[in-house]
């Protein structure tokens, strides 16, 4: 237990103990934990309004709230579930525990700049929550599009000013993981021995670092334009609100790969454990990671194919669309030939990242719907639009999410949960998911818009059904947390490496010591050698508390 004493109980430097230690700690797994407890809250919160909007739409007319509520409901279950979950969740928490363990090294390049980042996400989070208590909730939705959001006369300044702060805390997170990797990873690490999970941060590090000053600078004009009427997006003052539209765009796309890109990485880190066998296509991981990375910074103005663009503007951002999802599909391909001919044993975190594959696809094939101009605008703004998006972000980033919860806790807290509720969570989310946003595709093709209080009666069965769906969703994240946090309570401890990875955070200790190594580690030729594991017939791992 020496290294459980060294990890969560030493004093901070100062010599404070308890909460204090915490609170002006620089180790980056702390960290990291305090991050996780963060996100679970706004993350709960978040699917709590969703359940909310949803329970709104089951029925016709009015349920219980007035439309005003209805727009500021999904006003913040998006910005909390975009800028308070999805975007910071697996860099911030699986990125600042296990990035320096995966290179070799203590710690991150700059660790008071990593407390500083939690402080800001803290600090953001504090101000979306004190717009919930002034006049007039946000109603402009997580998009803030203008000429709407500089005219309302709810309290939009405070929610934009909030996703203002988080954008720095996502910042100077990313410039502190290309700093350490660049500048900390073992002496004999070259950049092929990197894990996928590290290479994927490295590439989202980058598009945080370079497509985030465009959104706060963006949101830093919209609060211009609201105190100080200067006419950048008014069309009334030969503003141009199509602007805003480019602008948002060229960061909000690029976000979308900073949700999905750690994911992917994820991903790419656990299929190979449970198939006991090395990742499929290493290289051409790496090389779509940053194909990604480059490619998703060009294709922001298909979001806007009704906006009235030139018909070479449509042709070029349709075109780059389609070429950006070739990397995407070498990571479905490459993951799916490491299972093929595998030796699998099925767990929670495998079970978790299938779900993710198929999800993520059926998010994808709908995106190349999307990627067309003729279908998209066909469907432009619908409930279809909706269902894509959930597909590719909570059906992508989220399976993934709760992937990576359930390969590294053991790791994280050196206690093992139940199996058999983790599968019978992950079945619930997974088939709730799918009960609630296929209808929601058939409604978009019907024609239902979104954001929209109430609807006409034939669209009413798919609203209905969509609702129980929500509800077995909502059920089986309730029971997926209470399974992992239940197992805080147990004596159960694991071994250093309960699945039998190969990666070096799978060679410490479980929690891992104060400084994550005891020795100088030894860095493997290639990061996913299966074969002296294979060959001593390491194959069993536990069954669950």
């Amino acid at each position: 237990m020496e290294s459980v004493k060294s990890f969560y109980e030493t004093p901070s430097p100062a010599g404070f103990t308890g909460i204090w230690s915490w609170l002006i700690t620089f180790d980056h797994k702390r960290i990291a934990l305090m991050y996780l407890y963060a996100i679970l809250f706004w993350f709960i919160l978040a699917v709590l309004l969703g359940g909310v909007i949803r329970l709104e739409l089951m029925f016709e007319g009015k349920t219980f709230l007035r439309p005003e509520l209805y727009n500021s409901a999904f006003t913040l279950h998006g910005v909390i579930m975009i800028f308070l979950f999805i975007i910071p969740a697996l860099p911030a928490v699986f990125g600042n525990f296990f990035l320096p363990i995966q290179i070799g090294t203590d710690d991150v390049y700059f660790p008071k700049l990593n407390l500083l980042s939690w402080y800001l996400y803290m600090a953001g989070g504090v101000v979306a929550v004190v717009s919930l208590f002034s006049d007039g909730f946000p109603d402009t939705g997580w998009t803030f599009y203008v000429p709407f959001s500089i005219s309302t006369n709810t309290n939009v300044s405070t929610a934009v000013f909030a996703a203002f702060i988080l954008g720095f805390s996502s910042m100077l997170t990313g410039l502190n993981f290309i700093t350490t990797i660049h500048k900390m990873r073992a002496k004999t690490m070259g950049w092929l021995q990197l894990p996928l999970f590290t290479w994927s941060l490295y590439a989202t590090a980058w598009v945080q670092l370079l497509a985030t000053p465009v959104v706060t600078i963006t949101l830093v004009l919209v609060m211009i334009e609201r105190y100080f009427n200067v006419g950048l997006f008014d069309p009334s003052r030969g503003g141009d609100p199509i602007l805003y539209q480019h602008l948002f765009w060229m960061y909000s796309h690029p976000a979308v790969y900073i949700m999905i890109l750690p994911g992917m990485g994820v991903i790419s880190e656990i299929i190979p454990v449970f198939a006991r066998k090395s990742i499929f296509g290493y290289k051409a991981i790496v090389a779509s990671s940053l194909a990604i990375a480059i490619a998703g910074s060009l294709v922001w103005a298909h979001h806007m194919y009704t906006s009235g663009m030139s018909d070479t503007a449509v042709f070029v951002f349709s075109l780059l669309t389609f070429v950006v999802a070739i990397p995407s599909a070498i990571k479905v391909f490459s993951w799916v030939a490491t299972l093929y001919k595998g030796a699998i044993e099925m767990t929670p975190p495998l079970f978790l990242s299938l779900c993710f594959i198929y999800l993520f696809s059926v998010g994808g094939l709908t995106g190349l719907v999307l990627g067309a101009p003729g279908p998209n605008i066909h469907v432009h703004d619908t409930h279809f639009v909706v269902a894509h998006f959930h597909c590719t972000m909570f059906g992508g980033t989220g399976f993934a999410f709760f992937a990576a919860l359930h390969y590294w806790w053991p790791k994280m807290f050196g206690r093992m949960y139940d199996f058999k509720k983790a599968y019978i969570a992950a079945v619930l989310v997974t088939g709730g998911f799918m009960f609630h946003y296929v209808p929601m595709f058939i409604l978009g093709l019907q024609g239902m818009p979104r954001r929209y209080f109430d609807y006409l009666p034939q669209y009413a069965p798919g609203n209905f059904f969509a609702g129980f769906g929500a509800l077995f969703m909502i059920a089986g994240i309730g029971l997926m947390m209470v399974n992992l946090f239940a197992s805080l309570a147990r004596q159960r401890t694991v071994p250093p490496d309960p699945w039998g990875g190969v990666t070096l955070e799978w060679t410490v200790p479980s929690p891992p010591p104060l400084h994550n190594f005891e020795k100088d580690p030894d860095i493997p030729d290639y990061p996913y050698d299966f074969s002296k594991i294979v060959a001593a017939g390491s194959g069993s791992r536990p069954k669950g508390a």
